[in-house]
Formats: structure tokens, sequence, C-alpha cells
């Protein structure tokens, strides 16, 4: 396989680009390193089947070209603040809709047969079904959740169209080693700044499902290899959930803070858009042999440990 890796520089694109170099693969990543970062794959310099591109999915000629000669695209970059988007509206339309259509595009135009891409588990909105499985209603509560579903509805068109295979995973919130933004990332780098008072979004009662990265990535592949469909949808999450108060003890915890004010803003969200459960079925990826092996808990306190390990992804955002 020769793989194009769309924001492989970034923290889950990285440990795609690690897994198929892993297996032999030939990969290309392209990335405009807005907030991937080439640290991410410095094990891969000088490796033959290796090589990075700087660029944008929206540079339609560049991406065309780059993608020339390549089997499968791992489609991860994306904007991938779901915040972000009340204040600048255009962001996840050009950059996860209009994104997605030039990486679906440029397949067409040279022939590339698969595609595997990076949904949300946003995309569900405030579901009333928890786990929320793949065919719960899809209504939505942000301009990000609604870029991603507009995504794999272009996959599912060009699968019938063109022939592309396409796999698209909902994902919940992944912690893990090169973890760069979330709730894990800002309560760390808060009691960097102050180690006496933490700032909690909303309640503290939201309720969310998280993935350690190696148990994602392991996922991901598991339904690559093993699914035998032409269009494929998969939730990817864990078993547990856990409320946000709760991994602030953690945090805390693994950070060896005591006596920290924990302040909390107040209301069920975070933010508009903030789902106040996350919780998915998984039992269809599971049908192909996946489970998560790692603990939520074990998971935040190896992120927190890369963090502190690694404090220049703090100070870089």
């Amino acid at each position: 396989m020769k793989a194009f890796v769309t924001g492989g520089a970034g923290f889950i694109g990285s440990h795609i680009v690690d897994h198929l170099i892993a297996q032999g693969a030939g990969v290309t990543v392209y990335d405009n390193l807005t907030t991937g970062f080439e640290a991410n794959l410095s094990g891969h310099r000088g490796h033959p089947a290796f090589q990075l591109i700087r660029g944008d999915i929206l540079d339609f000629d560049l991406l065309t070209r780059s993608l020339a000669g390549h089997d499968a695209v791992f489609h991860f970059q994306a904007n991938a603040d779901v915040r972000g988007g009340m204040e600048k509206t255009r962001i996840d339309l050009e950059q996860n809709t209009t994104g997605t259509w030039n990486v679906l595009e440029a397949m067409r135009l040279h022939g590339a047969k698969l595609i595997v891409f990076s949904s949300s588990a946003t995309i569900y909105g405030e579901p009333d079904r928890f786990p929320t499985p793949e065919d719960a209603p899809l209504i939505q509560t942000s301009l990000y959740g609604a870029s991603k579903l507009a995504g794999e509805a272009m996959l599912q068109a060009y699968s019938e169209y063109f022939g592309i295979r396409s796999i698209a995973f909902r994902f919940v919130s992944w912690i893990g080693a090169r973890y760069s933004h979330g709730v894990v990332f800002d309560f760390v780098r808060k009691l960097r700044q102050n180690p006496r008072r933490l700032e909690v979004l909303g309640d503290g009662k939201q309720r969310k499902s998280y993935l350690d990265v190696r148990d994602g990535v392991s996922g991901i592949f598991t339904a690559v290899e093993r699914f035998q469909g032409v269009k494929g949808v998969f939730n990817l999450g864990h078993d547990e959930f856990m409320n946000v108060l709760d991994l602030a003890q953690i945090v805390l915890s693994e950070m060896g803070l005591e006596n920290v004010e924990i302040y909390t803003t107040g209301g069920e969200r975070g933010w508009l858009g903030d789902s106040p459960m996350v919780h998915l079925d998984t039992r269809r990826i599971k049908a192909l042999g996946w489970i998560p092996g790692i603990a939520i808990e074990t998971g935040i306190r190896s992120t927190v440990r890369h963090l502190l390990e690694n404090p220049w992804l703090l100070e870089r955002r």
C-alpha cells in the first residue's frame, strides 16, 4: 500500500503514520502544520518510504499533484476546535466540508480506491439514547458536527458514483501521547499557570467517554483490514465514561497537587454545542474483533505525564 495521510503531523494522524510505516507501507504526509508538528514525525525522517509535504487541503492543485500514485487516503486534516465555529463561521465549512470534497475529487482523478475518514460523535448532537448507536438520529447542534456529517455524506456519494471504498469513524475524545488539545490539555495548562485554582467550564457534571490513541488506532486498522463492505460507518469509543470533575481530580493527583480550588462556570454545557453526555455504542466495531484495552483513568494519567514531559506542546498552543 502507498498511503496518503492528510493531517499526518497531528496528534492522531502521526500515530496512523507510525502504524503504516511499521506495517511496511509507503507514506506521504500532507499537512499545513497549523496544528500539527514535524516533531511528531521525527522518527521517520530519512526513511525511504516516508515523505512530508507541507500543504493545505484547500490548495486543490497542490493536493491533486501530491496525491498521484497513492492507493489509499487517511483523511485527518480538519479543524478540530468545536467551539471555534461560533466566531469563525466559515472554518468548518472550508476545512472540514470543502476540504473533504477536495480530497475525494483528487482521489477520483487519480483512481485511489480507499478513504479512511475521521468523523466525530458530535454529529449526534444531544442524543437521548445511551450508548448511542450509529443509527441514532443526527440532529446538529454545532457547525463542526454539521461539517463532519456533510463529509460523511460526500464519502457515501463518491462510493456510489466512483467506487471509492469509504470507512468513516465517529470518534469520542482521544487522549494519549502527542495530545495537543482538549480537556486534559486545558487543565494541565491552566494548572501550570496557577496550581492553586482550576476553572472548569460548565457544571463539571458533563459525562464523556475518552479513548486512548493506542486503542483508537487499533480500532481503525481492525476495520480497514476486516470490514468487507464498500461503505462503512463505525463508532469508536470506550465502554467507560467519566464526568469532568472526576477527570479533574485524576489530573490533580497525577500532577501531585492538593488543596486546589475548583471553580465551575455553571450550566450543563461547557459551551454551545457541547453535549452533556457522550457515550457511544461500539458493538459494530467490536463485531470485527476490536475492544478497548486501556482504562480511561490510565489513559488520562499517561496523557498528563506526557504533557509534563513535553512542555513545548503546552507552550506552542
